[in-house]
């Protein structure tokens, strides 16, 4: 593992490249923070979050929902995106317009313009929660990036290779920073470390992840 890239670094720095492609933009959505997490609260009164199972029937241990005219699913049938919400079979939530404004004004500052998510998935972490190492790879259209918004307590970001057995870099994470990857990064491999017991001023014991893709 590779020390922590930001160690050094104040909070409020702008953008930090990654690699080919990737960045993050410390803050980027802290202001508006708040907002989010109304809208969140909302879009989870209609669809709400759960564990959902892998094809091998595991319990995904991080709980998630989704909102935009997709959402990504998992279950005995594989992992795909799909319009309804498997657990009430209504269409997911319409994403707010503060959701894509802020997708793509993140896509903008990375150099990816004309982003337009149609698709958001909710990740809620507990203390003790992660995501294993991933590639993000359902979507159609390998050409548009990933936006990924943190909201709430810190958790550690792995961003690898584009193997799963490539060194990873640690890269904390803060309430309002965003990480944008496309174009020779796209397939990266990445995941987040478990994250630790702590309280913060807006969600409390958890922390909260908006990921935006171009899924058609």
């Amino acid at each position: 593992m590779t020390p922590d890239l930001f160690a050094d670094q104040p909070d409020e720095a702008a953008k930090v490249a990654l690699a080919e492609g990737a960045f993050v933009f410390r803050q980027f959505a802290s202001a508006i923070g708040e907002d989010l997490l109304r809208e969140i609260d909302q879009i989870t009164a209609v669809a709400p979050l759960r564990h959902m199972k892998t094809p091998g029937g595991h319990s995904m241990s991080v709980a998630m929902t989704c909102c935009g005219s997709l959402g990504w699913v998992t279950d005995a049938r594989g992992y795909r995106y799909q319009a309804e919400d498997p657990d009430s079979g209504a269409p997911w939530p319409e994403m707010p317009p503060a959701f894509i404004d802020l997708a793509r004004r993140a896509a903008n500052a990375a150099g990816y313009v004309g982003f337009t998510p149609d698709a958001c998935l909710i990740n809620c972490y507990e203390p003790g929660t992660k995501m294993g190492l991933h590639q993000d790879k359902n979507e159609r259209d390998l050409s548009q990036p990933i936006v990924s918004v943190s909201l709430g307590l810190p958790q550690v970001f792995q961003f690898g290779g584009l193997s799963r057995s490539e060194r990873t870099s640690n890269i904390p994470l803060g309430h309002g920073d965003v990480v944008v990857w496309g174009g020779p990064s796209r397939l990266r491999y990445h995941g987040v470390l478990t994250l630790k017991a702590g309280a913060h001023l807006l969600t409390g014991a958890c922390r909260y992840n908006l990921t935006f893709r171009c899924a058609r």
